[in-house]
C-alpha cells in the first residue's frame, strides 16, 4: 500500500510538474500584434510585470494587478482588473448599457469572453452571464 501511494504522489507531481513547465516568459513585443495594439491603447501607463504564453493563450500581469488573457490570434479573452476596471471601449455596448441601466453606479472589474458568451463581474460582487446574443442567462452575487 504504501508503495503504490509513494507511486501516486509521484506521478501527480509530475503531472502538475509537466503542466507548469508551459507556461514561457516572453517579451511584450512577442506578443500578437492585435494584443500589443489593444494594451498600447488602453493600458499605456501601467507597467508589465510579466508576460507569458502557453499553447493556447498569452497572458499579461501588470504591476497594478491587472490580468489580461489573449489568445493565439491576439483576441482578447479575459480581462481581470482586481484594482481598477476594464477599459469602457473593450465592453461591447449590449453589456454596457444593460449594466448601466440595472446596475447604475456599478464598474465591470472583470469581463471574460468566451464560446458561450460572456461573464461579468461588478464592483458590487454580482456575476452576470450573458450568452452570445447578449442576453442574461445566469446571476450570481
Amino acid at each position: 500500500m504504501k508503495k503504490v501511494l509513494v507511486l501516486l504522489v509521484t506521478v501527480l507531481t509530475l503531472g502538475f510538474s509537466a503542466k507548469a513547465d508551459h507556461d514561457q516568459v516572453i517579451t511584450f513585443n512577442q506578443l500578437p500584434a492585435q494584443a500589443q495594439e489593444l494594451l498600447r491603447q488602453h493600458f499605456a501607463n501601467k507597467v508589465p510585470l510579466i508576460v507569458t504564453m502557453d499553447w493556447d493563450d498569452y497572458t499579461i500581469v501588470y504591476d497594478s494587478g491587472e490580468k489580461i488573457e489573449f489568445d493565439k490570434q491576439g483576441n482578447w479573452k479575459d480581462f481581470d482588473c482586481k484594482t481598477s476596471h476594464v477599459p469602457s471601449a473593450i465592453i461591447p455596448e449590449q453589456i454596457k448599457t444593460h449594466v448601466r441601466a440595472t446596475f447604475p453606479g456599478t464598474t465591470i472589474l472583470k469581463l471574460d469572453r468566451n464560446r458561450r458568451g460572456y461573464e461579468v463581474k461588478l464592483n458590487n460582487g454580482l456575476e452576470i452571464e450573458y450568452n452570445r446574443d447578449f442576453r442574461v442567462i445566469d446571476m450570481d452575487d
